[in-house]
């Protein structure tokens, strides 16, 4: 693993941890960065890979464009190289694409790059003094600095006395900044904090030096069901409610012919019943006559 990769800052955003906590995150572009030399102990004294990003430049003179050509990457515009230590530099060889996925989520990482520029500013704005009083027949000295030293002893002002002057522009790392998601099929990481530099300017990752904690929790997304090759796909409710509705139905017309077939006996019944009846007074009336 390369410790360390060339990106490029997109912007600040919010994401969600698997806590329910809000994090303002950073979105940096790394890569894809390649492998443009490696340094060894017989020649160079020392392990290293060299990677090339592309920058800010479109054309390369002379001097890059043969360093290039001798790593088989003729015609690639990485303006900008770096080198970082690598766990196994052997197992590399020029030419490779470096991707971000050795970032994961819950590390720390450090991130350099240069500072916004802000300008000729004041002590207030440059190092945050405090300024004079407001009020009590002060009248001009509301952001002044101040005193800047002693008298007869030193009887000088000590060289890096914070003053005004040009303020950003500078070499800055941030360190120990969360690594909350990574997404290597687009090149991207989020990292907690901010990160020095606007966006689309162009900073270094690398592992975090120095050690940290946090309450961090990755999001737990949901595993989808596994489905066996042999078991049938399962139909889509709507079908299902279909088929109950006609069952139903179904069950209702057989019901109601049951009904309408059981009335049909009982008049039958009583068709026959009256029949019975009609004959037995017949029968009665014959016999009365005949014994008169």
């Amino acid at each position: 693993m390369i410790r360390g990769m060339i990106g490029r800052k997109l912007g600040m955003m919010r994401l969600y941890d698997g806590g329910g906590h809000v994090r303002a995150v950073t979105v940096i572009e790394l890569g894809p960065n390649r492998v443009t030399q490696l340094r060894t102990p017989e020649r160079d004294g020392y392990e290293a890979v060299q990677v090339g990003y592309s920058g800010n430049r479109k054309r390369l003179n002379r001097p890059q464009r043969g360093h290039l050509r001798e790593a088989g990457l003729e015609g690639q515009t990485l303006s900008l190289l770096r080198e970082f230590p690598a766990d196994a530099p052997s197992d590399h060889a020029t030419g490779d694409v470096v991707s971000c996925d050795q970032f994961e989520p819950g590390q720390y990482v450090d991130v350099s790059g240069v500072s916004k520029g802000r300008g000729f500013a004041g002590g207030v704005k440059r190092w945050g003094f405090h300024g004079g009083p407001k009020t009590h027949g002060q009248s001009d000295r509301h952001r002044a600095p101040g005193s800047i030293g002693a008298g007869t002893t030193p009887g000088k002002v000590w060289k890096g006395q914070k003053m005004a002057g040009h303020m950003g522009a500078r070499n800055t790392s941030v360190l120990n900044l969360l690594v909350v998601q990574s997404d290597p099929i687009r090149n991207l990481i989020f990292v907690e904090g901010s990160v020095p530099g606007p966006n689309k300017g162009l900073v270094t990752v690398t592992p975090a030096r120095k050690p940290a904690r946090s309450d961090f929790e990755p999001p737990e997304l949901p595993e989808p069901p596994a489905m066996a090759a042999d078991e049938p796909e399962p139909e889509p409710e709507e079908t299902v409610a279909v088929e109950d509705e006609a069952a139903e139905a179904a069950a209702e017309d057989d019901a109601t012919e049951d009904e309408a077939t059981e009335d049909e006996a009982i008049e039958d019944d009583a068709v026959e019943t009256t029949a019975e009846d009609e004959a037995e007074t017949a029968e009665a009336s014959e016999g009365e006559e005949e014994q008169e």
